[in-house]
């Protein structure tokens, strides 16, 4: 594929080819996200600044600080919003800067720990409900960090759910990080055809009244 994509995308496309189309390709529609997102995003600032600074988390988020403390007590190299990128070669994959121009898939890590062989990569998530977790996120920036830190042997990844209180771990290896890569083999070589065609089906789904593609035939304003 000639263009980078991210999980976010891929996970967008997978949603709606035709809203990945107005919001990734033709860029004639700009997602506002709601009023949790921006939320979320608050949130994962306050994280990053204690980490990166050492910045006390504000009081109206305090919920988080049990969390962000107790990473912050980990051992290891600390990088909050780690960014990382993967590029494809010849031999199969090498690592480049998040901003290459031959960079093939993006990720961002919300904090990544590493202690010698052993890394640990956490990913805050602010949502009420994590019945719909996606672990494929921790497998592509596992796979991403395992060429950017070749010597690490094991990733202790997670989903950390700081509002419900979830947790959910992934254990992974080196010898598997090209498996992790391939997490979206099959929406990628869809992803591949539509831009080859340059045909961009819509999707519907109860989702459609948040779409922010509201010239989409199957926009309905929610009630």
């Amino acid at each position: 594929m000639s263009f980078p994509w991210s999980f976010s995308a891929i996970k967008t496309f997978d949603q709606c080819p035709k809203k990945y189309y107005h919001l990734k390709v033709a860029k004639d529609v700009v997602d506002t996200f709601g009023v949790a997102a921006r939320y979320g995003n608050l949130v994962h600032q306050a994280a990053e600044d204690r980490i990166k600074g050492g910045t006390p988390i504000p009081e109206k988020y305090g919920f988080v600080t049990p969390y962000v403390e107790a990473l912050n007590d980990l051992p290891g190299t600390k990088h909050a919003e780690l960014r990382v990128g993967v590029k494809k070669t010849a031999d199969g994959f090498e690592a480049c800067s998040f901003d290459d121009r031959d960079c093939w898939y993006r990720g961002i890590a919300d904090l990544v720990i590493i202690d010698g062989t052993t890394a640990h990569v956490i990913d805050y998530k602010t949502g009420k409900n994590s019945k719909y977790a996606d672990m494929k996120q921790l497998d592509l920036l596992a796979g991403a960090l395992f060429y950017h830190a070749p010597q690490l042997k094991v990733i202790k990844s997670a989903l950390l759910f700081v509002v419900t209180k979830d947790f959910f771990p992934r254990k992974h290896y080196f010898e598997r990080r090209d498996e992790y890569l391939a997490a979206f083999k099959d929406q990628l070589n869809d992803l591949e055809m539509c831009s080859r065609l340059n045909v961009w089906n819509a999707k519907t789904s109860g989702l459609c009244g948040w779409c922010p593609v509201k010239k989409c035939e199957h926009y309905k304003a929610p009630r």
